[in-house]
C-alpha cells in the first residue's frame, strides 16, 4: 500500500499561503484543488494542526494535491519527513494513511494519502487538545 502513487490531502501547513507550500509543493505539483475530509476532527497543534479520525463525524478541509509523476518520489520522502512520519516508528507525530476525500469541484471521492495524528498523540488531544470548530486550519487562523 505505502508504494501507491496517491495524491496527497493537505490540511495544515502546506496549504496555498501557508508556510510549507512554497518550501515543498512549488513546482512539484500538477493539481491543487480544494477538498475535504469526512469522519474526522481538526485539532490545534504548537504551529500546525493534527488531523484525528472520529467516526462520530467532523469534517476538514484543505487541498487535495496531485504531485507531477517525475517529482512524486521525491515529494513523498520530503512530506514524510516533515511530518516525522516513519513506517511502524512508534514515536511517530503522524500515521500516513489512505482515505478518501471529497474534490469541491464536482463531489468525487478520491483516494488520496492523509498524514493524520499518531495513536499516541490522538490520546494526549483528546485528553486535553484544542478541537478547531469548522474544520478549516487556515481560516482559524486568520
Amino acid at each position: 500500500m505505502s508504494s501507491e502513487r496517491l495524491p496527497f490531502f493537505v490540511y495544515g501547513t502546506l496549504r496555498p499561503g501557508e508556510p510549507n507550500h512554497d518550501l515543498f509543493l512549488r513546482g512539484r505539483t500538477e493539481a491543487e484543488e480544494p477538498g475535504r475530509l469526512t469522519g474526522a476532527v481538526l485539532y490545534d497543534g504548537p504551529g500546525y494542526p493534527y488531523a484525528v479520525e472520529d467516526a462520530a463525524g467532523g469534517v476538514v478541509y484543505g487541498e487535495l494535491v496531485t504531485a507531477l509523476p517525475e517529482a512524486y518520489g521525491e515529494l513523498l520522502a520530503a512530506l514524510d519527513q516533515l511530518e516525522e512520519y516513519a513506517p511502524g516508528d512508534p514515536r511517530n507525530l503522524y500515521e500516513r494513511v489512505a482515505r478518501d476525500v471529497t474534490r469541491d469541484v464536482d463531489g468525487a471521492a478520491v483516494r488520496a494519502w492523509v498524514y493524520v495524528a499518531a495513536p499516541a498523540v490522538v490520546v494526549r488531544l483528546r485528553a486535553r487538545g484544542r478541537p478547531l470548530e469548522g474544520g478549516d486550519w487556515s481560516a482559524a487562523r486568520r
